[in-house]
């Protein structure tokens, strides 16, 4: 079986190095012709995962043909914002009917459309079967054989087990969940958790107010789920409170270093100018108070730190009114 990833960031990466170390032929696409140079002759993607080693079966292009030919699956790892305009571009290389596995994290914000929302709008036509890969997984460790459990939602249960065996290795676990928009939301929406832990950190909080920020934080994540179709329970699994947790306190956290920068004084648009890859939770947080406040969520976590984020709003005033709102029942 041959699997095409598309996006060789170091979450792209990570993933097509499990799939060829299991010894599926697997493709990895890349707009630069820099990486996927490295990647062939060195086995090392040294943009985003320097020293480390990648199996010798991994192949690399910038041709987006070579990549598809014959693939079975396409693995997912497009920035978000940017997965429209590249499935477009990759429509004339999919078989009909093809299998999309989402592996990025977001929500459009032209549209405010989740990515399985999005593969269907372009593709729709095409009749895509497509499943969602979320959980908490950083790219070094995966690379590493480091134990790693991720959760693959899928709507076919009959699919979402074919493509379990498929993806599962030794070091990298995938469990199953016919609930896909909760498992799409719940990688989405952690991350700006992620940014609102490392605000709290930055400001030197502590132990304290980082709980209570990933505690509080899972409920508004689970409140918005729930609004937007998703099950409640799907947030307590891995791909909700599990990758929240790692966020919020990995440092190898991209969002979770957004909000360190911040909670230190500098300006957002400073800190994402210095950053190689894609910190999703910076668009997601517009995303979804804007979408929170079409559909009368209450997110008071996001919606401070849009105000932070996007209206140059101090952080200590922000916690400040996080923690002064009116009193209530757990």
């Amino acid at each position: 079986m041959k699997i095409a990833v598309i996006g060789a960031g170091a979450w792209g990466t990570a993933l097509a190095n499990v799939f060829s170390q299991k010894g599926l032929e697997t493709c990895i696409w890349a707009r630069e012709s820099g990486v996927t140079a490295k990647i062939n002759k060195d086995h090392e993607n040294s943009w985003y995962l320097p020293g480390i080693r990648l199996d010798e079966g991994l192949h690399a292009s910038v041709d987006m043909a070579r990549v598809c030919d014959g693939a079975e699956a396409f693995v997912w790892v497009v920035p978000t914002q940017f997965t429209r305009h590249a499935l477009e571009q990759f429509r004339p290389h999919f078989p009909h009917k093809p299998t999309i596995i989402c592996a990025n994290k977001g929500i459009e914000l032209k549209t405010l459309r989740t990515m399985s929302e999005v593969v269907d709008d372009v593709l729709s036509d095409m009749k895509p079967r497509f499943a969602m890969l979320s959980g908490p997984s950083f790219a070094s460790e995966v690379c590493r054989n480091i134990p790693t459990t991720v959760t693959l939602g899928c709507s076919s249960e009959r699919r979402g087990k074919k493509l379990q065996e498929i993806l599962s290795s030794e070091s990298f676990r995938v469990y199953t969940n016919t609930d896909y928009r909760g498992v799409e939301l719940g990688g989405a929406l952690k991350n700006i958790m992620a940014i609102a832990a490392g605000v709290s950190d930055g400001l030197n909080f502590g132990s304290n107010a980082r709980a209570a920020l990933i505690t509080r934080g899972l409920e508004e994540m689970s409140r918005f789920g729930e609004k937007m179709g998703a099950r409640k329970a799907t947030f307590r699994g891995l791909s909700g409170l599990g990758d929240l947790v790692l966020t919020c306190t990995g440092d190898a956290s991209r969002n979770r270093q957004v909000g360190l920068k911040l909670g230190q004084g500098r300006k957002l648009v400073d800190i994402l100018d210095e950053m190689r890859s894609v910190a999703e939770g910076v668009k997601t947080t517009e995303a979804v108070y804007t979408l929170a406040k079409q559909k009368g969520v209450s997110m008071p976590i996001t919606e401070q730190l849009y105000q932070v984020l996007y209206e140059d709003k101090d952080p200590r005033e922000a916690v400040t009114e996080l923690m002064t709102r009116e009193l209530r029942d757990e």
